[in-house]
């Protein structure tokens, strides 16, 4: 009998503790990627920096799922040319994105029940050719 009691209770733990956990981070499964031309960039120098994006809002956009992501294109990432001087890096690459944030948004820091249009995500990467995410948000 205290076995099945055991049971019984892990059972119900287990239950109330799934019930109450929610998956972490932004969803980016069915992300529109769109294409865009560079002459300043290879086709593989945007997606290596695209997946950096995705990886850094599925990682930190808990309760928010991304609509729609794509390279900025070389006349505006022109314009961010000074920031790669302000952060002594020699490269940066700029994408907007499209997202959507559920009732929790985002533990508070965005609101909730909305759609974000046009959210910068910009990102640096120096001689050894590896992409860093170094700023998000409304340029």
């Amino acid at each position: 009998m205290e076995r099945k009691a055991l049971i019984i209770s892990f059972i119900c733990v287990s239950s109330m503790m799934f019930s109450s956990c929610r998956a972490s981070g932004g969803i980016i499964k069915n992300v529109s990627i769109v294409e865009v031309q560079s002459k300043i960039y290879s086709e593989a120098d945007i997606k290596s920096a695209a997946k950096v994006v995705l990886d850094y809002f599925q990682k930190g956009f808990s309760g928010c799922t991304m609509t729609e992501l794509k390279y900025i294109g070389d006349d505006k990432n022109n314009d961010y040319l000074d920031f790669s001087e302000r952060i002594g890096s020699s490269e940066v690459i700029v994408f907007l994105s499209n997202f959507d944030v559920d009732s929790s948004g985002d533990n508070g820091s965005l609101n909730p029940n909305s759609t974000y249009q046009r959210w910068d995500w910009i990102l640096a990467r120096d001689i050894d050719g590896t992409w860093k995410h170094v700023d998000h948000g409304y340029g």
